[in-house]
């Protein structure tokens, strides 16, 4: 299952969605997640629906990358889609047993449910998939920068995301060598009961732990010997610039997003 986390990792590339503002495909993303939570109807997830595929058209990022992206939350959206399915209680009665009964209306629900959590999810994704790390930090910072007057810590922060981000996909492949060389010892992590798995993991954790310690240690004396102390006076060698295809990108989003709204208002769907 650690192979599949996907989160952090970019996909190299010239397409349009690559080549966009970190700012505008930030900006997008929010809108995206705003959309989302507005939809009331399958016509609103259609629409959604089909502006993520023409992305994932458009930048040519593997379907098998995106699948791979929801298989670590499979559980938490069948766990979902049960606890809709079952609390709905209007609608035309399906079934019903003892305490359980299912409606079309809890159908419907549950199916919105799965859908909105899949389109989260590989929606975030395609922004770490199209954008680097430092480009989104550099995004963000910008964004943010008018928080500054307040003596918001704008790059302090942007900084740890993207250290974040960048490390995710490093700590995923040591801690699959760690089990890999326990398994070789005799350790079991997939068998026994819950409190017998949970004491498997003390070998695994604990030289997680002192890695990841290792390497922050190592990335803080690396900051440290090339001067690095803040963002104050810090300059970029490539500096952020909107273009017409971004400004064109995020009047799209607008209007997507207000056709959502409009629907979901005018016509409650």
């Amino acid at each position: 299952m650690l192979k599949d986390v996907t989160l952090g990792q970019y996909f190299p590339g010239s397409s349009f969605i690559h080549r966009l503002d970190p700012r505008s495909k930030l900006l997008f993303t929010v809108i995206y997640i705003a959309a989302l939570f507005i939809a009331k109807s399958w016509i609103s997830y259609c629409i959604i629906l089909a502006v993520f595929l023409a992305m994932v058209i458009v930048a040519k990022i593997p379907a098998s990358a995106l699948v791979s992206g929801l298989k670590p939350i499979a559980f938490l959206i069948v766990l979902t889609a049960i606890l809709n399915l079952l609390y709905q209680r209007e609608g035309r009665v399906l079934a019903s047993f003892w305490i359980i009964t299912i409606t079309d209306q809890g159908l419907i629900r549950a199916g919105y449910m799965i859908l909105r959590i899949m389109l989260l999810i590989m929606g975030t994704l395609m922004l770490t998939y199209t954008t680097t790390p430092l480009a989104i930090t550099d995004g963000m910072e910008k964004l943010l920068s008018p928080l500054k007057r307040i003596r918001f810590p704008v790059h302090e922060l942007s900084m740890m995301m993207s250290i974040a981000l960048r490390f995710i996909p490093t700590l995923i492949e040591e801690t699959d060598k760690i089990m890999n060389a326990q398994k070789a010892r005799g350790a079991d992590f997939e068998t026994g009961r819950l409190t017998q798995r949970a004491k498997a993991l003390l070998p695994l954790l604990i030289p997680l732990f002192v890695s990841a310690f290792r390497r922050a240690d190592e990335l803080a004396t690396a900051m440290e010997s090339r001067c690095y102390n803040g963002g104050d006076g810090r300059t970029r060698m490539s500096v952020l610039k909107m273009s017409g295809a971004d400004l064109g990108f995020l009047a799209f989003s607008a209007f997507m997003l207000a056709t959502i709204i409009f629907l979901a208002v005018r016509f409650g769907i």
